[in-house]
């Protein structure tokens, strides 16, 4: 975000600070309270990663396949493959809980700004401000968890210009009650992935329990009768993950040239090593698609990101709004002394680049669960306000519900990923690091990482709790080759990290300031970079034009089928058997996926497009190719944000899949 005024639809607003006057004028609407929290409350995160909605007051829960894909994968054996082959629950006593599936409600929103800046002083360090800033953080986030019991996570807004109270409600017994067919919800696979026109059917449906029965719920989206229509005013109430569009000219370029090419360096490798592990027969393939999607689909979005930073249009835009800002900072005496924070950031970045070549990622489920324990014992020896974020007391149910899962972890392929992981660490530092020569015990990454996947009892979730309840001592007689393992990397780890937080710290007061000269230019009416909590965007249902063609805002039914015949009915374009064998009982001219200018991004996956009745019009699964930008810049030029429509949905939950009680559920 620059000087400029929020461009077009601009905008992922805080529920707090809805851009009501906006609104108004641009679309003759303005939101009320009543509005605002029916829809916020109606809104969930997926602590997986996603958004979604209640739909029903029994606790029917909507969004997209995708979001839903790891527990489908979860749930899945040999033979009862639920992320291939759909799933339906005739009743409620056919749902099926979810093993570690975590949803979250907010509920309530508090500006602790004042508290936690005071408690950082002028005087100082970096490091001392780090730690004092932790501290108050993890004393309000207690305070509010053990007065109200909600999950309660301390928000840092504007780059460290806010700090919001995030109130939850946490449901953890999550079901599945319907999925379609994998072939239907990524019809068009890996290649039509970002693209448009689509024909998804990209959504499945869960249900929250509370006390062993379905949640009795106040707020919930109405299902909307018609669905969203052209040109109408639509909302995306969801999580979107992180932008960057306040970060300075230095900040991206540290991104495109180092953060993303080391990024995709990362995740090309490992694409490459899944595909050769799902070659090994149908059982391999299963097991590993769930990882092979994920990265494929970060691949993507990573490489778009790094086009668009390579785009000298895209940065002179960025360089002309961060000049405007400094010149008018310059003019104004009350802030010439903020101008110092573009060098300051700049330099932040340097320091960045040195650490990167001794950062890296281990890709393994197993070694993340005995890294998690071997930092739980030693960060509960320390008081809350010292500990690290993930560890304080407000996040330990989650925390204990992940490392304590009974799902099922795959030694085979959390042996290709460990050793994915390790071959590319000592790619990076080095062969003849002492770090390395010390991890890898003589042996190859190959040899070392099975070796210790091979070793491990932490796939037995009891042999988990022992380690967890025997504290320090017991991991430190812990003879577990993982185990061992991840103590030998954790002080390397721990350096690395401090020595990043000490710079964010920077970079936070750096922003902050950047962020108070914005707010006293232009006042309040702008939003907050994406945090990974909810957010409201607006926009219209709205066409494009490609190059010179005009791209209709909308898909059918019957497109998805014209689809498959264009492609020869080849992989990955082709519909189930059940949609040929339903296909006369369909409305085929059944609006199917369509396109708006809301403003949104990775993590807004599942979210609700809800019109100004706040009945629920789409699912929100995809941008096209040209939204992959908006980690940085927005445009409603020709970016799109990409949905199931609501009338689709309810078409073929009658109509193929026999989901009557779910229509009877929906309301219509």
């Amino acid at each position: 975000m620059g000087l400029s005024d929020v461009r077009g639809d601009e905008g992922m607003w805080i529920f707090n600070d809805l851009p009501r006057k906006l609104l108004q004028e641009r679309y003759g609407f303005t939101p009320s309270n009543d509005w605002a929290e029916h829809i916020m409350k109606s809104s969930l995160r997926f602590n997986s990663g996603g958004s979604g909605s209640f739909v029903s007051s029994q606790g029917l829960v909507l969004t997209n396949h995708h979001v839903g894909a790891e527990t489908l994968h979860k749930l899945s054996t040999p033979e009862n493959n639920y992320y291939r082959d759909g799933f339906y629950a005739g009743t409620l006593e056919e749902e099926i809980p979810a093993p570690d599936e975590e949803l979250n409600q907010l509920v309530e929103i508090e500006d602790v700004t004042e508290r936690v800046n005071a408690a950082v002083k002028a005087e100082m360090s970096p490091g001392e401000a780090f730690a004092a800033r932790n501290a108050v953080i993890a004393e309000i986030e207690k305070e509010s968890f053990d007065r109200t019991g909600l999950r309660s996570n301390v928000v840092t807004l504007y780059g460290g210009g806010r700090y919001h109270l995030y109130r939850y409600q946490r449901y953890t017994d999550v079901r599945l009650v319907w999925a379609p067919e994998a072939a239907a919800a990524f019809f068009g696979g890996d290649a039509d992935n970002f693209e448009y026109p689509r024909y998804c059917l990209d959504a499945c449906l869960f249900r929250v329990y509370v006390d062993g029965k379905p949640a009795e719920l106040e707020h919930h989206l109405a299902w909307s009768k018609n669905g969203a229509e052209d040109g109408e005013l639509v909302f995306v109430s969801g999580n979107p993950g992180r932008t960057n569009r306040i970060h300075t000219v230095a900040a991206l370029e540290h991104q495109r040239d180092v953060q993303l090419p080391d990024r995709l360096n990362i995740i090309r490798r490992l694409e490459i090593a899944l595909q050769q592990f799902s070659l090994d027969g149908p059982e391999a393939r299963r097991r590993g698609q769930d990882d092979l999607f994920s990265v494929q689909n970060s691949r993507k979005a990573l490489t778009g990101m790094l086009r668009g930073l390579q785009d000298p249009l895209l940065m002179e835009a960025k360089r002309r709004e961060e000049l405007a800002l400094k010149s008018a900072l310059q003019e104004d005496e009350r802030f010439t002394s903020y101008l110092s924070a573009w060098e300051a950031i700049a330099a932040a970045q340097q320091e960045k680049k040195r650490l990167s070549k001794e950062s890296f990622r281990v890709y393994s489920t197993l070694f993340g669960i005995a890294r998690h324990l071997v930092r739980l014992a030693e960060e509960d020896q320390k008081p809350n306000a010292e500990r690290l974020p993930e560890y304080r007391e407000s996040g330990r149910p989650s925390l204990e519900q992940q490392l304590f899962s009974t799902a099922p972890i795959y030694a085979d392929l959390e042996q290709v990923k460990l050793a994915e992981s390790l071959e590319n660490a000592v790619e990076q530092m080095g062969v003849d690091s002492l770090l390395f020569r010390e991890l890898l015990d003589g042996k190859n990454p190959q040899q070392r990482g099975a070796e210790l996947i091979q070793g491990t009892e932490l796939f037995d979730v009891e042999k988990r709790r022992e380690l967890a309840e025997g504290g320090s001592e017991a991991i430190e007689a812990s003879s577990d080759p993982l185990v061992r393992f991840a103590r030998q990397l954790d002080e390397h780890s721990r350096r690395i990290r401090k020595q990043l937080d000490e710079i964010n710290e920077i970079e936070q007061q750096m922003y902050a300031k950047i962020s108070d000269a914005l707010f006293a230019l232009r006042g309040t009416s702008t939003y907050p970079d994406a945090t990974f909590t909810l957010r409201l965007a607006f926009g219209t249902v709205k066409s494009y034009e490609e190059q010179g063609q005009r791209i209709p805002p909308w898909t059918d039914l019957s497109g998805a089928f014209a689809h498959e015949k264009h492609h020869g009915a080849a992989d990955p374009w082709q519909l189930p058997e059940s949609w040929h064998e339903k296909r006369d009982a369909l409305d085929l001219s059944t609006p199917f996926n369509f396109v708006c200018t809301a403003d949104i991004i990775g993590g807004n996956s599942g979210s609700p497009v809800v019109n100004k009745e706040g009945e629920l019009v789409g699912l929100i699964f995809d941008g096209n190719i040209h939204s992959l930008t908006s980690d940085y810049i927005y445009t409603d030029i020709v970016a799109r944000a990409v949905s199931v429509h609501s009338s689709a949905i309810r078409e073929v939950l009658a109509n193929i899949y026999g989901a009557e009680r779910i229509v009877q559920e929906l309301g219509k």
